[in-house]
């Protein structure tokens, strides 16, 4: 099942994609309104909407809707760095022996086909493909042979950074949390519809251009393994977004420098998942809010 939020008609709502087609969840009444309520209503939830989709209620054309983030504002939106073998060599950094976690603020949460702003006040802006996955259950201390339970599904990341901001703290939080830096979707997509999560194509192209080209089975700590930490420090929420690193080819360590411009196409690709693609623009002047 591929679990999207879509706006139409003046309304935002839950809904799956279908074929070219999707369906509008509030054509079921009992279902909840939103993807934070309806990951936390868990199985019940699930089994609702696909009913609704076996009646045929509901359809819309895909391509009258807008397909925003799937989770609008995660509860917590945590990602990892070098946690691909590739990309560690490109840094020539030694592999870390204990995962790098940090956060990406929920407010950097962007649409899959949304504009990425280039922040006034920093030109070295970059892309990260990544894969992602969602917690549909709250829980704590969950091995890593059970953390396939708790994980709802799957969607394609940009971990978008900007490159000054993040080398100027240690926590990086600062140069990863920008407005519109945190494109996710297109959609959820269930873990019966992914096998494996840990052997995906992972692909990122700017302007047509093959950038980033790797496997997900190139992660140093899997999928699992990274649920079994964060839940062993701290309690993981329904909606909760991991982002599983990235892979080598990143701009800062291109020769020249292959930063971002205003204009520029990115677009980034998981296998089974599907994609998102974000143009670069210039932020708005109106983005200040005093």
């Amino acid at each position: 099942m591929k679990l999207v939020t879509f706006a139409h008609e003046g309304s935002t709502r839950l809904g799956a994609v279908v074929g070219n087609e999707v369906v509008d969840g509030s054509a079921a009444p009992e279902l909840p309104r939103d993807m934070l309520g309806f990951l936390g209503a868990g199985r019940s939830a699930l089994d609702g909407l696909a009913r609704l989709i076996e009646s045929g209620r509901g359809r819309i054309p895909l391509e009258a809707v807008h397909l925003g983030p799937p989770v609008p504002r995660p509860p917590k939106f945590l990602a990892i760095g070098l946690n691909y073998a590739d990309h560690i060599a490109e840094t020539g950094r030694e592999r870390p022996e204990f995962p790098a976690f940090f956060n990406k603020q929920p407010t950097c949460v962007n649409g899959p086909y949304d504009p990425i702003h280039r922040p006034r006040v920093s030109e070295k802006l970059d892309y990260e493909g990544e894969l992602g996955f969602v917690i549909g259950r709250r829980c704590r201390h969950v091995p890593k042979e059970r953390a396939r339970e708790v994980i709802a599904g799957y969607l394609v990341v940009n971990d978008v950074s900007v490159r000054d901001w993040q080398a100027r703290a240690p926590t990086m939080t600062l140069g990863k949390s920008f407005d519109t830096h945190g494109p996710i979707g297109p959609w959820i997509v269930t873990p019966d519809e992914v096998p494996d999560p840990h052997a995906l194509d992972l692909k990122t192209w700017v302007n047509g251009g093959l950038r980033q080209s790797s496997n997900t089975c190139h992660m140093i700590f899997n999928c699992y393994e990274q649920v079994e930490v964060l839940s062993t420090a701290f309690t993981l929420e329904p909606g909760d977004i991991v982002s599983t690193g990235t892979c080598s080819g990143v701009g800062v360590l291109m020769k020249p420098r292959g930063y971002l411009q205003i204009g520029d196409v990115v677009r980034v690709e998981v296998e089974g998942i599907g994609y998102i693609e974000n143009r670069v623009i210039e932020e708005p002047a109106d983005s200040a809010c005093i």
